[in-house]
């Protein structure tokens, strides 16, 4: 079983974009400012303060992933990781108006995945599709696995 991956598609071209523009646009405005404009240092620490947290943030939307081994999956939502056997994985729900996928565990958690985007459509259903299939997979191999060694005894 080979490794599958998913990003964000528009989320994260948004992200990298604005804080871009972020940047171009607060450096065209200082260099614009008359020269009697001056700023203090506490002034000039919030603003790059301001601006590290916003390019921090918009970062963690851009690195979300979902990956898909033979493992299980690793799942990284901004900054937070988390890796889910197969075995763990109770199944997904993609419900209509929901904004990306849900992986639910056996403990009946939750996890959402940033990185599939229900606004991309027919790819992040097939995304789903994929992931289930991939699951089912999981499912079939151990039960043959259980056969294999219930034969052995």
């Amino acid at each position: 079983m080979s490794s599958l991956s998913w990003r964000p598609g528009g989320s994260r071209y948004v992200a990298y974009g604005v804080a871009v523009i972020l940047l171009v646009m607060t450096a065209v405005i200082g260099a614009a400012l008359p020269e009697d404009i001056t700023f203090t240092p506490a002034e000039l620490v919030t603003l790059a303060l301001f601006l590290i947290a916003t390019m921090v943030m918009l970062h963690g939307v851009g690195r979300s992933r979902v990956t898909a081994d033979e493992a299980g999956m690793r799942v990284t939502n901004g900054y937070k990781r988390h890796d889910v056997a197969w075995s763990d994985i109770e199944g997904f729900s993609l419900n209509t108006g929901a904004p990306w996928p849900t992986l639910v565990t056996t403990d009946d958690d939750r996890i959402m995945l940033f990185a599939i985007q229900a606004s991309d459509g027919p790819s992040a259903r097939a995304a789903v599709g994929s992931l289930q299939t991939r699951l089912e997979q999981f499912r079939v191999d151990e039960f043959r696995r259980e056969l294999d060694t219930d034969g052995e005894s």
